[in-house]
């Protein structure tokens, strides 16, 4: 069972005492209808007969590569992976983590701001072996349609995002200049 199975890698791992993120590898189906794979082979299995897909490869792969899915085939223990552009996985962490900064609200940047600011406390980001989720097919939220026909809204994005970046460099000095440096090069 996924909960048991998540319990279970938090206490090994021992995350209460631990600044890690646990990253759960993020898969997605372009079928409205899907009997939810019980085992990491059957759904290696599905993914290999093309039912299901990493998350986004096709629209936004920068979004989900850094979790390696090629050495989550095969692992049986966790993972570390390094902070790259654009990160946005799924994580559980401890409740004491930096929170999502509020000012990503709708579409837009909210994971990847997180994982920055966890990535510049020096969080761990740890691939757990075993667990996975998937993401559903459904109707583009009101959201990411305005970022799509909005010039104003994109905009507005990117003046926050260079409002965070100055943040990071604020309350992280030196360190956070990689963040910036990313970003500038993309």
């Amino acid at each position: 069972h996924p909960f048991y199975y998540r319990r279970n890698s938090i206490q090994q791992l021992e995350l209460p005492q631990r600044k890690a993120a646990l990253i759960v590898p993020a898969f997605e189906t372009l079928h409205y209808r899907l009997t939810f794979p019980k085992s990491k082979a059957e759904l290696l299995s599905m993914l290999d007969m093309g039912s299901l897909y990493t998350f986004r490869y096709h629209v936004w792969p920068k979004g989900h590569a850094p979790t390696d899915y090629a050495k989550w085939r095969t692992a049986t223990v966790p993972y570390r992976v390094a902070w790259q552009p654009d990160f946005e996985p799924y994580v559980v962490v401890r409740r004491d983590c930096p929170r999502y900064d509020q000012r990503f609200v709708g579409f837009g940047w909210n994971k990847v701001s997180h994982i920055m600011e966890l990535d510049a406390q020096e969080y761990e980001l740890l691939v757990l072996p075993n667990a996975f989720m998937i993401h559903m097919p459904h109707a583009p939220s009101f959201d990411i349609s305005k970022f799509r026909l909005s010039a104003g809204y994109r905009g507005c994005l990117q003046t926050l995002r260079e409002e965070f970046h100055q943040d990071l460099s604020r309350r992280y000095g030196a360190a956070a200049l990689k963040y910036l440096t990313a970003e500038r090069s993309l």
